[in-house]
């Protein structure tokens, strides 16, 4: 008999605030900032339009924990899958180059609109939230970086900069695609792009092709 302990705990129930939050970025996506009004926000979790702002001061202030709150993810995310696969693999760059990727491959399958906002919107934010994306995005590259050269100690910082951009845009390029129906199943995907990931990684290496 399964032991109840063991068995998958079904996720949290969404906050009143993060179901405004991910039907916002939704609706953002789909129809862009400008767009979609507050009562259709309102409308998508069942409040009125003026409810919403029990919650948030209006759409920029929305907007601005998506793309800000999404890049604090990451970045914390990748920290943490940096400590945690290099206490576990006596520090094997290869273990936290394999982490970090399956965590941005997480975020690249499951948050596909934040990566449209992101690509289409981050003008949008104040240039105080706008600095703190990019901040963020900066430090979260440096530890791909560190990673990769640990990897690939022959090739020149600017190449692995360059590759691990290259690797971004490739795993971020999941909402253009297709539409999700028609890709395989999410493992199939997931396993294909951590593939692609690695086979662009690993050109870094002394005569790759």
């Amino acid at each position: 008999m399964t032991d109840a302990a063991t068995r998958p705990q079904p996720a949290p129930a969404l906050t009143r605030r993060e179901q405004i939050l991910r039907e916002a970025a939704r609706l953002f996506a789909e129809r862009g900032f400008h767009g979609v009004g507050v009562d259709e926000i309102g409308a998508a979790v069942g409040i009125s339009g003026p409810g919403l702002y029990r919650h948030f001061a209006g759409k920029d202030a929305m907007l601005a924990e998506l793309l800000v709150g999404i890049s604090e993810r990451l970045f914390d995310g990748g920290c943490r899958r940096v400590a945690e696969a290099a206490a576990e693999a006596d520090g094997d760059p290869a273990a936290v180059l394999d982490s970090l990727i399956d965590g941005h491959i997480d975020f690249a399958l499951d948050d596909r609109a934040l990566i449209t906002l992101h690509d289409r919107e981050l003008g949008q934010l104040r240039d105080s939230d706008r600095k703190l994306v990019r901040s963020l995005q900066r430090r979260y590259v440096e530890l791909w970086v560190d990673v990769v050269r640990r990897l690939h100690p022959d090739a020149t910082e600017a190449d692995v900069r360059g590759a691990v951009h290259a690797v971004f845009g490739l795993l971020n390029s999941t909402p253009h695609l297709s539409r999700p129906a028609a890709l395989p199943g999410r493992a199939a995907t997931a396993a294909l792009l951590r593939r692609l990931a690695l086979g662009a990684l690993a050109a870094l290496s002394a005569g790759a092709v």
